[in-house]
């Protein structure tokens, strides 16, 4: 967990939900990661949240800063105009740093170098379903590398030039096109010998194709580091790196990893949880729990809590007290299309909006 010493509360919010409703059973470590010295007060109230071992981590100061070769006061510049002009998070310095870290070197810091998976926790998250089983496991038994709960609409402003960079980088690596890129493309519907023209706008590339802006949100994200080390992915964040686009335009980590994702992974080599209730923000996950799926006999199950919301034919939860009768409060159309490769029918309204947009 990325967090601020002011965000103990917050931070300890999400690790008191995801200890009662998967890690007092596996007790796997979190990490804390921050940009400055933890205070004694932060340390207290999270250790005592958990009773998982606990790591109070410092991020390395050069990678919490601009690159070495750009022109601070340039980027600085262009931070101010980006806020000036209401740009989602893009007025705030420290923003662009932590997209950055996220994007490149958070995956082989020291603090990390041990592990080979990560679950990624933010502050002032919840998890309203009990998580029975190990997912790590699971991921690595299924060869997953990467797993994901929610997923969005890209803000467009914050990444103008972030597609055609990484589609630029696809082209010149050789790599083919699988079924989960496809999935994130909008085709141009141009004749072919005017394809190339729509390449001037922002989010399409040298053909005209464009990115439909669909992503993973990262604030919740299960993935295999070895894939993030690999020398494919780190050769793309180093090309997108000597762009500038982190800083010049506000390019989130959350666009850079599905991008990557989509390009390098096999679609079966990524998940949907599914049967994770999660809630960021205002964004919720919410399972219906499945009928007779509730294990009422778990000695264990019933200490962690002993109530929870009806069952719902097709439901896949278990034990979640969230109101599975409206799953998500978001539109569904980018997880059905991030989902298309791997699911055998697709809802109608995702052919539909692709045709329109």
């Amino acid at each position: 967990m990325l967090a601020r010493n002011e965000e103990a509360e917050k931070a300890a919010r999400s690790v008191r939900s995801i200890e009662q409703r998967f890690n007092r059973w596996f007790r796997y470590p979190i990490v804390f990661l921050n940009d400055e010295p933890w205070s004694d007060e932060f340390k207290r109230i999270l250790n005592a949240s958990t009773s998982a071992p606990t790591f109070f981590e410092n991020v390395p100061k050069e990678q919490w800063t601009f690159p070495s070769w750009m022109d601070k006061d340039a980027a600085r510049a262009s931070i101010k105009d980006q806020g000036d002009r209401g740009i989602l998070y893009a007025g705030k310095e420290t923003y662009h740093h932590m997209c950055r870290f996220f994007s490149g070197s958070f995956y082989s810091i020291e603090a990390l170098k041990k592990y080979k998976w990560y679950w990624r926790l933010e502050p002032d998250v919840e998890f309203s379903c009990s998580i029975t089983y190990d997912p790590f496991v699971e991921m690595a038994r299924h060869k997953k590398v990467y797993g994901f709960t929610i997923s969005l609409w890209e803000e467009k402003r914050t990444c103008p030039s972030l597609f055609r960079e990484v589609s630029d980088w696809k082209e010149a690596q050789g790599i083919p096109s699988n079924t989960l890129w496809k999935a994130g493309i909008d085709a141009s519907w141009v004749p072919w010998p005017f394809r190339s023209l729509l390449s001037w706008f922002s989010h399409r590339d040298r053909n005209g194709d464009g990115w439909n802006l669909c992503h993973y949100w990262s604030n919740f994200e299960i993935a295999d580091l070895d894939f993030f080390r690999g020398p494919k992915y780190q050769d793309l964040y180093k090309h997108l790196e000597h762009t500038g686009g982190f800083y010049f335009e506000r390019w989130g980590d959350a666009a850079v990893h599905s991008l990557a994702v989509n390009m390098l992974a096999e679609p079966h080599q990524v998940h949907h949880f599914a049967d994770f209730g999660y809630r960021h923000d205002w964004y919720y996950q919410c399972p219906a729990n499945a009928p007779g799926g509730q294990l009422p006999e778990s000695k264990a199950l019933n200490e962690a809590q002993s109530t929870w919301a009806e069952e719902i034919p097709g439901g896949v939860g278990c034990r979640c007290d969230c109101d599975g009768r409206r799953n998500r409060n978001h539109a569904s159309y980018c997880l059905n299309k991030l989902k298309a490769p791997n699911t055998a029918h697709r809802p109608w309204s995702t052919w539909f909006l692709s045709f329109i947009f």
